[in-house]
């Protein structure tokens, strides 16, 4: 590898000679990322919180494709409100988890963003990154937090706004005594600091954090502590701040070096109803600090991946559900009920049936999703809802916690299409459903139960725009209700925009849904 000093004269090789990529590298939400390489793979941990499988592991060589490996586990059981069941786990869950890899071994870590026993930290270990995973421990909360394992044998714990401690050598606890706050926080860090993310070079210990200062515009951005010994002292310095694509700042993530020596940032940035979007930028080490950007430290517009002709990878992918295994980039919201949805009882379709009367979408079990895209895309359902019961609620919708949602709603034998805009409340310790607002927005009358729905999403800069529309034969459209207006709202369910399917009773269960297809096409950033 070569020397630091060497690599901060290096120059980045013309971007023309290579096939190049626009930022952001996946525009959908992925946020939090952990980064690490093995050999000439790179692996990826983000966000999903109450969506499930959780924790999300990617792969990819270049680090612009990536290609989802599977899931580190597939419920959690600390509480029945990962049920919905006397509450939510909406914005919470599995939260900003770090990803290791140590003696043939990879490790991820992760506090759910809880009180009391919910909130306790899980250590999974898994000899392949697809799976298995086995919980190696729980330990306790630590907000946003970054495993270390390092030269000496010795494991570290870095979270919250620079706290750490050491874990004894099963991995089973906290060395007793060992908790300590590395620095003082700076007066300059009005906002939060947190985002932790430790990476051991040349001897040195780096900690990378979003700072949010509330001055000037109230910016984000990326700084670093550094120090010569894990215990300190820290110097800091901030190593990125910059706007892309029209929006502005981007902060928290972290640095990966590839085979050959060079090294990039992974730096999520908040892009409105799409949710929080990955970043990838060079990274030079200038006077032993990781400089994150251009020459001029700007967040690049094109971005040159460190392999060329590599593969594209979808985040989210059409499904015709003709496998007997659901495709892993579909995520139940909050646990599924298991033995209410199939893939074989009506061999190609889906089906979703209803196992619990609930009042609204924000509690109906099986709600199935996958992420929304930008710059533009656009999804349709094939759905047969001939065997719904009275009052029961089906459709597709822009789920979040403002949704664009079309609903099939069976009242007696009549069906009836809605257009409609909701808004969840939810109360603040138990994120218990207060109560649902909404709006139907448009309404029409369905003489046949078979029908294709569809919901274009437009997250180009100052839209982020749903229009719905629906189909009788799948071929022609029909708009219904106008443009929706989504939104990213960190206080309600805290991510970014997805396409959703759902089936629910109001009156009594034992009703379905089938789906025929899932039908997805997305606009290339830079065709």
């Amino acid at each position: 590898m070569m020397s630091a000093c060497c690599l901060a004269l290096q120059a980045w090789p013309q971007m023309e000679k290579f096939e190049t990529y626009d930022n952001p590298i996946v525009w959908a939400d992925a946020p939090d990322p952990d980064v690490i390489r093995v050999g000439d793979t790179f692996y990826m941990v983000t966000t999903t919180m109450h969506q499930f499988p959780g924790v999300p592991v990617m792969k990819s060589r270049d680090l612009v494709n990536w290609q989802l490996a599977g899931y580190v586990f597939d419920r959690l059981t600390d509480s029945p409100r990962y049920d919905l069941l006397g509450g939510t786990v909406y914005g919470r869950g599995q939260w900003a988890t770090s990803l290791k890899h140590h003696n043939g071994r990879f490790y991820v870590l992760f506090a759910p963003n809880e009180p009391g026993e919910m909130g306790r930290s899980y250590l999974y270990s898994a000899a392949d990154p697809a799976g298995p995973w086995t919980l190696v421990s729980r330990l306790p909360h630590f907000h946003d937090c970054s495993l270390l394992f390092d030269d000496d044998g010795r494991t570290f714990v870095i979270y919250g706004t620079g706290r750490m401690c050491q874990l004894t050598a099963d991995l089973q606890g906290v060395v007793e005594g060992s908790d300590r706050q590395l620095f003082t926080r700076e007066a300059d860090e009005t906002g939060i600091l947190e985002g932790s993310r430790m990476v051991k070079h040349r001897g040195r210990y780096y900690l990378l954090m979003i700072s949010q200062v509330w001055a000037e515009g109230r910016y984000r951005r990326e700084v670093c502590y550094r120090a010569d010994r894990i215990e300190g002292p820290y110097q800091k310095k901030v190593i990125l701040q910059s706007p892309v694509g029209g929006f502005p700042h981007a902060g928290q993530g972290t640095i990966v070096d590839t085979e050959e020596g060079d090294w990039y940032g992974v730096i999520f940035q908040d892009r409105g109803a799409v949710g929080r979007v990955l970043t990838l930028m060079p990274c030079r080490w200038l006077d032993g600090w990781p400089m994150l950007g251009d020459e001029e430290g700007i967040i690049p517009e094109r971005m040159r991946p460190v392999r060329s002709h590599e593969p594209v990878q979808p985040v989210t992918v059409a499904d015709g559900f003709l496998s007997g295994k659901l495709d892993m980039h579909w995520q139940w919201n909050h646990n599924p009920v298991d033995e209410a949805w199939s893939l074989s009882e009506r061999p190609g379709w889906l089906r979703l049936k209803t196992s619990r009367v609930v009042p609204n979408l924000y509690l109906a079990p099986n709600t199935l999703s996958q992420r929304m895209q930008g710059p533009a895309c656009s999804a349709v359902v094939k759905v047969d809802v001939s065997h719904l019961r009275d009052g029961d609620r089906a459709g597709f919708c822009a789920f979040n916690g403002h949704s664009g949602v079309l609903t099939v709603m069976k009242t007696g034998r009549h069906y009836r299409l809605t257009m409609s805009e909701t808004v969840v409340n939810l109360s603040a310790e138990e994120k218990k459903v207060e109560s649902v607002d909404e709006t139907v927005r448009a309404s029409v009358s369905l003489r046949q139960p078979i029908v294709w729905l569809r919901i274009d999403g437009d997250f180009t800069l100052h839209r982020d725009v749903a229009t719905c529309w629906y189909s009788l034969d799948g071929a022609e459209w029909q708009r219904i209700g106008p443009d929706y207006q989504m939104r990213f709202d960190w206080q309600r369910l805290f991510m970014g925009t997805r396409y959703a399917i759902f089936c629910y009773a109001t009156k009594r269960k034992g009703g379905y849904m089938d789906v025929d297809s899932f039908d997805f096409r997305c606009e290339k950033a830079n065709p």
